[in-house]
């Protein structure tokens, strides 16, 4: 009888708490479990516990390892058919979960409810050395690279490791010579974007580096470092023949001509 409501649809057994209807009792009964919070269908092997004996069956695929639904596209292969799903949405370019405020659409849902915290401003994954918070857990995994000193990104061309990809390619533009940053002024180009910041200065005017002892300002960090040499007196520049100081390289290339004998 109860096979016959396949056919029919007849759903003859409710819920009496949400008035969802079942066209067998079975279900009904693993329904009821929403409701009560029984989880009778525990794992063997972690002794996590489900209330229904399918999601259990699913679960055990994270012991077992098994990946029974194929990507027909591209053969990746996931443990759960809502995961094959999800993936789907790279090859067919869909966007179902859409942002409430600024309209911006995902594919996953996950990636939606991370994005919502660019609106709210939360930031739950914090440091636990330095207690410094990000919105995202990725995010707080590259900043821990600060406290481990961790570089897993390497210069295929001269070796030298960076702690975030971000860095590694911008410095692959030192052996490219790319020069992807240019001045809307002047056009000139720079291979960051932090030179082309600092070169911006020279077109505004502006002098953010002060010096705290005589106020004087300078539109880059590396001038305020030179100056502050006259209030502290140190000369890191050392002449190699009579090893004269100076307190800037650009004295020390002048005395050189001293010893090479060369015409100022």
């Amino acid at each position: 009888m109860e096979h016959m409501r396949i056919h029919t649809g007849e759903k003859a057994h409710s819920c009496s708490v949400g008035k969802k209807a079942f066209s067998h009792s079975g279900h009904l009964k693993a329904h009821r479990r929403v409701h009560t919070g029984e989880k009778a269908h525990s794992c063997s092997v972690c002794k996590k516990a489900f209330s229904r004996s399918d999601h259990l069956k699913a679960h055990m695929r994270v012991h077992t390892g098994e990946k029974p639904h194929s990507c027909t596209v591209c053969k990746k292969a996931f443990s759960l058919n809502e995961n094959l799903k999800a993936h789907m949405r790279v090859h067919t370019g869909e966007k179902p979960h859409s942002c409430t405020v600024c309209k911006k659409a995902f594919s996953l849902n996950g990636i939606l409810k991370a994005h919502m915290r660019v609106h709210t401003g939360e930031k739950p994954h914090s440091c636990t050395v330095c207690k410094k918070a990000f919105s995202q857990s990725g995010n707080l995994k590259e900043h821990m690279r600060v406290h481990t000193g961790e570089k897993p990104h390497s210069c295929t061309v001269c070796k030298k490791a960076f702690s975030l990809n971000g860095h590694l390619k911008s410095h692959m533009r030192v052996h490219t010579g790319e020069k992807a940053h240019s001045c809307s002024v002047c056009k000139k180009a720079f291979s960051q974007s932090g030179i082309l910041k600092a070169h911006m200065r020279v077109h505004t005017g502006e002098k953010a580096h002060s010096c705290s002892v005589c106020k004087k300002a300078f539109s880059q960090s590396g001038n305020l470092k030179e100056h502050m040499r006259v209030h502290t007196g140190e000369k890191p520049h050392s002449c190699t023949v009579c090893k004269k100081a100076f307190s800037l390289n650009g004295n020390l290339k002048a005395h050189m001509r001293v010893h090479t004998g060369e015409e100022e």
